[in-house]
């Protein structure tokens, strides 16, 4: 009764328009009319049955509500469903409706031939995320910035190292539901207890008929109680979900009014506060985490649905329709967001230039104390770059300067005392000059195998 203000907006719209309950009970009616169809091949039901049933049911008008009534007491859609079309029917067809099917024949074969179409709209929007995070990865290779751990500043990356992160996974998980596509979400056609009771062996080459008249992989037996394809399914997914949470959580974070390294694109309306006018919200990323959140937890009513008892599952089974159906619309939701997030992100240089320094250069001190160490050992080497980057933030000056200060006083600030003048008198000789210091205080210096690690994504993306 909130769908269409707390439950829709997360999702994709277009795929909305595509999965309403009339374009199910569509799915629901392709599946018998294939049913029939493949029948009339092998001389089953009379010549001329299919067009016959296609005639009257394929612009009947359903009643959706009614058949809701009726799921409430069959406990599937299926039942009404078949109830309904069985109803609309002549006597002289009513025989050859839903013949030799089940209702979870209907009700699985329905659900992937209604996500197929979905799962090709799913890979176009990851492959127009791949090409922006790849503009952006030329773009920003070698533009340094802060790299964060346990949200705090650690070292320089490069932006491009940044984006390839999120573009690598991304192109991972797209991968992985690529294989899943490309095999073919599965038909259902098993009867009633999973072994197309009265058919004999005519049943798997029925099965197999079917497939190919509504679009779908055949599987190697029915999967009544084998739901390894709905597992496989619903994981693929969240690892999509996953990856495009990852990028919006860092992209929210890397917004916030302090950092502000990036910015959401901008657009009438968007990111607007109902109290504060100042305040540009990153609602693409709320959106596509919501999304994932909402799949992820999903993904544990299906995991827990894996194990079904017997030949048809009492409630796990129907406990998978709706986290799979709202999880395929919530992952090309998030995905909208995310590609235009990636199309139109404002990166702003300037800012992550100061970010880098904000403590007066004391990101450095992990290779300061690295040049420092064949002349102090590694212990002095250290002590002494984390006091020069306490003093600096105490005394509000450049930690170049103050380090250039300590090593020319011998190192006195690491435990002060003559063992300690002593110490670095004897080292004085090769202590690193002041223009050797300042230049390992440069970010833009020390910025790892960030550059080769955008050639190395580049090159994989492009396979």
């Amino acid at each position: 009764m909130t769908a269409a203000l707390l439950s829709h907006p997360c999702m994709s719209q277009d795929a909305l328009k595509d999965c309403r309950d009339a374009d199910f009970i569509a799915s629901m009616l392709a599946f018998e009319l294939a049913l029939v169809r493949a029948q009339e091949r092998i001389g089953a039901v009379p010549s001329g049955t299919t067009a016959d049933m296609a005639e009257r049911l394929e612009h009947h008008a359903f009643d959706v509500a009614e058949l809701a009534r009726g799921v409430a007491s069959g406990g599937n859609p299926a039942i009404p469903f078949v109830k309904a079309g069985r109803g609309a029917l002549p006597d002289h067809l009513k025989r050859y409706w839903h013949q030799g099917a089940t209702s979870q024949d209907v009700v699985d074969s329905a659900l992937m031939h209604l996500l197929t179409p979905r799962l090709g709209a799913i890979d176009g929007l990851l492959e127009r995320c791949r090409t922006a995070g790849m503009a952006l990865m030329r773009t920003h290779a070698d533009t340094p910035m802060v790299g964060r751990t346990l949200m705090q500043q650690a070292l320089p990356i490069t932006f491009g190292a940044k984006v390839a992160q999120w573009t690598v996974g991304l192109e991972q998980a797209r991968r992985r539901l690529g294989e899943v596509a490309d095999q073919g979400l599965p038909v259902q056609f098993g009867g009633a207890v999973g072994v197309h009771s009265g058919w004999g062996d005519e049943g798997m080459a029925l099965m197999q008929a079917i497939a190919q008249e509504l679009g779908l992989s055949c599987p190697i037996l029915p999967w009544h109680t084998n739901r390894q394809p709905i597992h496989t399914l619903q994981t693929a997914l969240d690892a999509v979900a996953g990856a495009v949470e990852n990028l919006a959580l860092d992209v929210s974070l890397l917004t916030q009014t302090e950092v502000g390294e990036v910015s959401e694109p901008s657009a009438p309306g968007m990111g607007e506060s109902s109290s504060m006018p100042h305040k540009r919200n990153p609602v693409r990323c709320a959106l596509i985490r919501s999304s994932a959140r909402r799949l992820h937890g999903h993904t544990s009513v299906v995991l827990g649905a894996v194990a079904q008892p017997l030949e048809r599952g009492l409630g796990e089974w129907h406990a998978e329709w709706v986290p799979l159906t709202e999880s395929v619309l919530l992952v090309e939701g998030a995905l909208e967001q995310a590609a235009v997030l990636l199309e139109g992100l404002e990166i702003h240089p300037e800012r992550m230039a100061a970010n880098l320094a904000v403590t007066g250069g004391a990101i450095m001190a992990e290779p300061v104390a690295r040049l420092l160490t064949p002349s102090l050992g590694p212990e002095r080497a250290k002590a002494l770059a984390a006091d020069a980057a306490e003093q600096a933030r105490q005394q509000g000056r450049r930690y170049a300067d103050v380090l250039v200060s300590l090593v020319q006083e011998g190192g006195d600030a690491v435990n002060g005392g003559a063992d300690a003048s002593t110490a670095a008198s004897s080292q004085a000789s090769t202590l690193p000059s002041a223009e050797a210091i300042r230049a390992a205080t440069d970010p833009a210096l020390y910025i790892g195998s960030s550059k080769h690690q955008v050639r190395a994504a580049l090159e994989w993306l492009q396979r």
